[in-house]
């Protein structure tokens, strides 16, 4: 399997009919939406929420979410685009960048909830393992594109890129670090301690779904830092570091901070009901 993937140069087309063609990168974006989704209403009934609600939210948020991702992508790669302003359509040539659709996707869950007045952490902790098994899958897109590849490699494990495809500086270089497969695999991981944590809190009766939410964003984070290392696409660069390890540092400090204050938060109400309760009398009588 390894020599299969070390010398086998795949082919973005599934099957083209005449001018239609169906693309492995759409194909497996499909297959992660529909899984997040099946994930998600499983999740649901078992926390007693109206899976109606979570289909509909899943409408809004495969829409936002793709077009959040997109405009992200397209941001981090603006002066491209300037220049090829016809390629900002061609989703089907890959351009998808995950905090876009992060960020989109919570706006769009917010503004949902606050409609139906459902619950917004809870809400976001039935979705959160879906976001992280649709990632597992997604990412396999890249593979097919050819497309977030890493630095070359000599490890048997590294994957073949065509030369048209390879940036000018590594051009005599052949094989490369499949990042996307390091992604996927640690979606994967993610996913799973997802899925634990939150059937943990419900065998327990527990409602801390915000630490679910937390989980999901600071696991993901560290594994995109880490990643970014060594990635090669173009991106900015800010503070010496690749713009999306700047987004995940500035999201694992926020996460960081919200727990403190939420547990400041909870002490200093604790010491009030401590306080305002009434004291038994140690007086005789």
């Amino acid at each position: 399997m390894i020599d299969f993937i070390h010398n086998y140069i795949p082919d973005a087309t599934i099957v083209s009919f005449g001018s239609v063609q169906i693309y492995w990168y759409g194909f497996f974006i499909v297959i992660g939406i529909l899984s997040a989704l099946s994930i998600s209403l499983k999740l649901a009934k078992k926390s007693n929420l109206s899976q109606n609600n979570i289909f509909d939210l899943a409408f809004w948020i495969i829409i936002f979410g793709i077009l959040g991702a997109r405009i992200y992508h397209i941001f981090l790669e603006i002066g491209y685009y300037l220049e090829n302003l016809l390629d900002i359509i061609k989703i089907w040539e890959g351009g998808l960048a995950i905090h876009g659709a992060i960020i989109a996707g919570a706006i769009t869950v917010d503004v949902f909830c606050r409609k139906q007045k459902m619950n917004f952490w809870q809400t976001c902790a039935i979705i959160a393992p879906g976001i992280a098994l649709a990632q597992t899958i997604g990412r396999f897109g890249n593979y097919f594109n050819q497309e977030l590849f890493g630095r070359p490699t000599d490890l048997p494990w590294g994957i073949p890129i065509e030369i048209l495809k390879r940036p000018h500086r590594y051009i005599g270089s052949e094989h490369f670090h499949p990042t996307f497969l390091y992604e996927s695999l640690g979606n994967l991981l993610v996913f799973a301690v997802l899925m634990f944590l939150l059937f943990h809190f419900l065998k327990r009766g527990k409602k801390n779904y915000e630490y679910i939410i937390v989980s999901y964003l600071v696991m993901y984070s560290i594994l995109r830092f880490l990643v970014e290392f060594i990635r090669i696409d173009i991106t900015p660069y800010l503070f010496g570091l690749r713009f999306p390890q700047v987004m995940s540092l500035l999201i694992i400090i926020v996460c960081i901070a919200f727990i403190v204050f939420k547990q400041i938060k909870k002490r200093k109400a604790d010491i009030d009901n401590d306080g305002s309760s009434p004291k038994r009398s140690t007086s005789l009588s």
